[in-house]
């Protein structure tokens, strides 16, 4: 039978959440989490569970890819499997790291699957297949069902179809078929522009990429003039969050007054981010948002004012679109107060 290896992070490795996400990389020689799921249908013997905290691999990638790649090296297997990710940004980008590492390196397949939001789609999927998945745990059988399938195809030697008919992320190639129907491209051509002059839905056979692409701003050109504003998607709030921002996902933003303020205190500000350990920035949230810094730099005489409020919100699983909505909210007061330059800090 062959043989399958199965990359997940500290909490469905079931090592803990996040006090365990600096946990290091290490293999079993067993199914655990979702591996157990897998050996339901996937044509393949899961032989070992590989599991490595989501800040290991982000902090000290280098070193958790070459301790990974060494636990394979004398590892038989046909086929190498990371997550499901979800919407957790960290762990797709790892399921994406150590998936091109180790294809790289041993030239087997690989696969794993991520919630459009993820980050690491845009990363990754021109180097594998990446199912498109849910956004939270809930859906790991859904997911892990998708992954199998086109897994299977893989092990069978099975030819897996188009992204479309499949559910993976279009990975950028092109590759020419017979069609069914036997319709000429002359045919095809001319129906898709009827339909478009009649305002008919149509879909066409060679769709452009989409960039979204926001320009460079011009640099500040006298920084000790300049009005500063500070941004965090780090969750730093007063501590009854009275804006009441979720600690993932986030679809509200709160703006708080530092009006002559050197520093935000511990017990009248937090996190409630939930995508890292708080203790740090709970002790003193300007770790995460620097007031004290710029207080001093400002004292310095190295800009020339600070916009007197801060704006927070929290950046684990907020999609694109909560995070463009939230910014073009957040833009009008900016304006108002003539702000020249944002420092967008994070975790």
């Amino acid at each position: 039978m062959k043989k399958a290896i199965l990359y997940i992070n500290q909490f469905f490795g079931q090592i803990g959440g996040e006090d365990k996400a600096d946990f290091p990389p290490e293999i079993r020689a067993e199914k655990i989490g979702p591996a157990l799921e897998y050996a339901k249908s996937l044509e393949a013997e899961i032989t070992h569970t590989i599991i490595c905290g989501d800040n290991f691999m982000g902090s000290n990638t280098e070193e958790a890819i070459s301790k990974i790649l060494g636990f394979l090296a004398d590892k038989e297997m046909d086929i190498f499997i990371a997550g499901p990710a979800f919407q957790a940004g960290r762990y797709g980008v790892a399921c994406g790291t150590i998936c091109k590492a180790v294809k790289e390196k041993f030239g087997v397949p690989v696969i794993t699957s991520m919630n459009v939001e993820n980050p690491g789609v845009e990363m990754f999927k021109k180097d594998m297949y990446i199912l498109e998945g849910g956004n939270i745990a809930s859906k790991m059988r859904k997911d892990v069902k998708a992954v199998v399938a086109i897994a299977n195809k893989i092990l069978t030697g099975e030819e897996v179809g188009p992204a479309k008919e499949e559910g993976y992320f279009p990975r950028g190639i092109r590759k020419q078929v017979w069609r069914e129907d036997k319709k000429p491209a002359s045919e095809r051509m001319v129906e898709m522009l009827v339909q478009k002059l009649n305002g008919e839905p149509f879909e066409t056979e060679l769709p452009m990429p989409k960039l979204d692409r926001v320009p460079i701003a011009a640099a500040i050109k006298d920084l000790k003039k300049a009005r500063i504003a500070l941004v965090t998607t780090g969750g730093i709030v007063p501590v009854d969050n009275p804006d009441r921002i979720q600690s993932a996902s986030a679809t509200r933003w709160g703006r708080y007054n530092i009006d002559h303020v050197d520093a935000l205190k511990s017990g009248e500000y937090k996190t409630i981010h939930a995508g890292f350990d708080p203790a740090a920035a709970d002790a003193d949230p300007n770790v995460i948002t620097p007031v004290d810094a710029l207080a001093a730099l400002l004292k310095e005489g190295v800009y020339g004012s600070l916009h007197p409020y801060f704006y927070s919100t929290v950046g684990t699983g907020t999609t694109q679109a909560e995070a463009e909505r939230m910014a073009n909210e957040i833009i009008p007061y900016l304006k108002e107060d003539k702000v020249d330059g944002v420092i967008m800090v994070s975790t």
